[in-house]
């Protein structure tokens, strides 16, 4: 089993930034990847961005270039800058990692005001 949990949600103005943390515990060896997805209200849950054990980091179109994903092996523990938000980027946080299956965090708000 792998547990996960996330830090780093809140408000914050349109154009400000937040940094999101997820850290792993668990049976951590053998993480593929992980990432990020998030909800809006009303919304289904959407892929944002994903980091693998090759450093190799790959992003959903309307978060490229605002966003940047990031990983420390050592700490099993994975970011999520995001920079020049927008209010449609208001939603439920989620971080996920892949071990044989997919695993998910219990989320974090983070709220863009316009």
């Amino acid at each position: 089993q792998v547990q996960l949990v996330e830090s780093g949600g809140g408000l914050v103005q349109a154009g400000g930034s937040l940094r999101l943390s997820c850290t792993a515990s668990g049976s951590i060896l053998s993480i593929k990847s992980m990432g990020w997805y998030r909800q809006a209200p009303g919304k289904q849950r959407e892929w944002v961005a994903s980091f693998t054990g090759t450093d190799t980091t790959t992003y959903a179109d309307s978060v490229k270039g605002r966003f940047t994903i990031a990983g420390d092996n050592a700490k099993k523990t994975v970011y999520l800058q995001m920079n020049s938000l927008k209010p449609e980027d208001t939603a439920v946080y989620y971080c996920t990692a892949f071990r044989f299956r997919d695993y998910w965090g219990q989320g974090t708000q983070v709220t863009v005001s316009s």
